[in-house]
Order: C-alpha cells, then sequence, then structure tokens
C-alpha cells in the first residue's frame, strides 16, 4: 500500500467523504452499512452475509491486532469494501499470522480510512441505507457518479448463489449421534462448529440442491443456513424450504435461513430502514422471559403484521431496539428460526442455548 495515498467515498444522496486508501489500490461499489461491534474484524469480514456491502466499522482502530487463520468464517473476505477512521498497518498480537492491510490486499478488498465514522454513520441513520462507491485509483467526482449509477439495489438482488457451496461436502466428530443435512445460502463456519461440537455429523448441500437430495443423507434435521441479499426473489429455496417444512422433521434456521423459512409459510419480509449489525443487539426470548445479547448481521426481517394473519405462526424473540422480529416456530411442530446469529463468532454466547434446543428435537424424533 503507498502511504497517505488519497481515497474518496461516495455515497448515492451526493455525500462526498475523502480519506486516505488502505487494502488494494481499486474501485468498488456496495450498500453501505455499519457494524458497531467493538473486536471480531476478520470473523466480520468473512461473513458470506456481508457480500456486497461496504461495511463501516464504528469501532475507531482497526487492524491493531491483525489476522489469524483460525478466525475466518469463510474462504475470503465477502465485505465489498471498508470505510475506517483509523486503519493500523501493524500489529501486536503474537499469536497474529499477518496483517490486515496483507490480508485485505490477498483478497483484493478495497478501503478508505481517516475519515470521519461517526458523522458518516449518523448520516447513514437519518438518511437511511444507500448504495455507495469508494475508489482510490478514480478521485473525479463525475465519474465515480457514473460508476455508482451501475451498482445494483439490495432490495431484490439475489447473492446468494455467489457464496453458496458448489459441491456437498461432510464435517463429522469421532462419535456422531446426529445427522444434519445443511442448506448452505452463504453459511459461517462457526455453525457448522456448534453442530460438531453436539454430536452432528453435518453433510452441507449447495442451495440448488433438492429436498431428494437432502434426504438421501438420512438427517435426523435441516439447517437453514444464513446469507446475503433479498430472501423474497429466492423463489427455488423458498419452495425447497416449504417441502423441508411440510415433514415433522426438526428444522433450525438463521439469520437468511430464518427469513425463508418464514417466506415459506405465508410471511412476508421488508427491508429495513438500517439494519442490525453488530455484537451487543439485546434480544427478549418471549418463551422464558430472559433477555440475550447478541450477534445480528442483517438488512431485511419478516413482517410482524404478516405474522398476525398466520396463525400457524408464533413469535418466540423480539429485538428490544424496535420490536421487530427476532424469532418465529411452526405451532405443533420441531421447527423454529432466528434472525440473529447464536453461533456468535464474533459476538457474546447468550443464544447458544438454540443449539441445544435443536439437538432436543433431534433427540426426541429419533425417539418417536
Amino acid at each position: 500500500m503507498q502511504q497517505n495515498k488519497t481515497a474518496v467515498l461516495l455515497l448515492e444522496d451526493g455525500t462526498v467523504f475523502h480519506g486516505n486508501a488502505i487494502g488494494k489500490i481499486g474501485t468498488t461499489g456496495g450498500e453501505i452499512a455499519f457494524n458497531t461491534g467493538m473486536t471480531g474484524y476478520q470473523e466480520v469480514f468473512t461473513d458470506p452475509s456481508y457480500l456486497g456491502q461496504l461495511l463501516i466499522m464504528t469501532t475507531s482502530h482497526i487492524g491493531n491486532y491483525g489476522t489469524h487463520d483460525a478466525e475466518i468464517e469463510s474462504e475470503s473476505i465477502k465485505i465489498s469494501g471498508l470505510i475506517t477512521k483509523k486503519f493500523s498497518n501493524g500489529f501486536s498480537r503474537a499469536a497474529a499470522e499477518g496483517s490486515l492491510q496483507e490480508l485485505m490486499e490477498k483478497n483484493g478488498t478495497v478501503g478508505i480510512s481517516d475519515i470521519d465514522t461517526r458523522a458518516l454513520v449518523r448520516h447513514i441513520r437519518n438518511k437511511g441505507a444507500m448504495n455507495a462507491i469508494i475508489s482510490s485509483e478514480i478521485l473525479d467526482i463525475a465519474t465515480l457518479e457514473q460508476k455508482l449509477s451501475e451498482v445494483p439495489s439490495m432490495d431484490g438482488l439475489e447473492l446468494s448463489s455467489r457464496v453458496s457451496t458448489h459441491e456437498a461436502y461432510e464435517i463429522k466428530p469421532e462419535n456422531p449421534l446426529y445427522r444434519v443435512s445443511l442448506v448452505d445460502f452463504g453459511v459461517k463456519q462457526n455453525i457448522i462448529r456448534c453442530l460438531v461440537e453436539r454430536g452432528c455429523h453435518v453433510k452441507v448441500f449447495p442451495m440448488h440442491s433438492t429436498k431428494a437430495d437432502l434426504d438421501q443423507f438420512n438427517p435426523d434435521g435441516y439447517m437453514l443456513s444464513n446469507g446475503p441479499g433479498d430472501p423474497s426473489v429466492m423463489h427455488d429455496s423458498i419452495a425447497l424450504v416449504k417441502e423441508i417444512a411440510s415433514d415433522n422433521k426438526p428444522v433450525f434456521g438463521i439469520c437468511l435461513g430464518h427469513q425463508i423459512l418464514g417466506i415459506s409459510q405465508g410471511l412476508k419480509t421488508i427491508k429495513m430502514f438500517n439494519g442490525h449489525r453488530g455484537v451487543n443487539h439485546p434480544i427478549l426470548n418471549l418463551k422464558t422471559g430472559k433477555g440475550e445479547i447478541t450477534s445480528q448481521n442483517h438488512g431485511f426481517v419478516i413482517s410482524k403484521d404478516s405474522i398476525a394473519n398466520n396463525p400457524a405462526i408464533e413469535i418466540t424473540h423480539i429485538h428490544l431496539n424496535d420490536q421487530t422480529v427476532a424469532g418465529i416456530s411452526i405451532k405443533n411442530k420441531p421447527i423454529f428460526s432466528v434472525q440473529y446469529h447464536p453461533e456468535a463468532s464474533a459476538g457474546p454466547h447468550d443464544s447458544r442455548y438454540l443449539f441445544d434446543d435443536f439437538i432436543t428435537n433431534m433427540t426426541q424424533y429419533k425417539q418417536k
């Protein structure tokens, strides 16, 4: 990276920020979003759910503890670009295997630093989600405006097919107790780890698999993973999940998987004014009355109004900041899903019990 090379950030509404280039020298566009997490930047950047987004990290200093191969959620950085206040080219952690700058260069990730991220986040909170473009090679605003006009809207955009596995693969513990067919819409690796730790032999299937493909593995339950993009346009996936839910086998959906499950049951999703992204989001479990601090990353949510007209669906969790739907279950079936990330990497572990609930459902199913 060239020291102090100028970079520019242009928002869809014409707002411009000037800063310094980080990562690869280049140009990148996407929907701008912000994450309020204080740590775990490598896990965040490699989360497939962030595909297509320019991410603002509200923590003032990013890169200071370097990178480590054990702290990835997919094979590469998935954010479209990084926006931060202070960026560290060096790192102080003894266990680190390299710098964030090196990882961004390796993955071709463009970024900008040394801008007022507090002012930028306040602007987005007031104006709502919008597209933006970062460039460290083109500084002419008129040229960038033209390129920004070509960036597709996240509303109506299908992205999971760009991050789903192309070939099925298996991961299992030494003495597996359960078999889980996982539909990969952009799965975080820690979801698989959490299942394997609980004795699950997991087979990860491409998103375009059929139910017959999933059932050839003879699963005790199905996992519907997280992923990027607008769930309402994923018609084949919706049909697949509807077929899966028609059985009485246990199902557990996370994030995008939760949204697709909802749509498959006649619910609707809506695009949020600003999404939920961070590791400090408060959730209330309506069944237990207990609160949870959770890791979240989503820009779409299931409409509460559509649930009111569906007697088969129960709301199990709500987001305490804005009362949005954070979890549902299908009545009289061992099928549930949550909008947030119980595997929480990075993030708190308050919601790991949901994996245990899934295990309980599979145990009961096997005993029948």
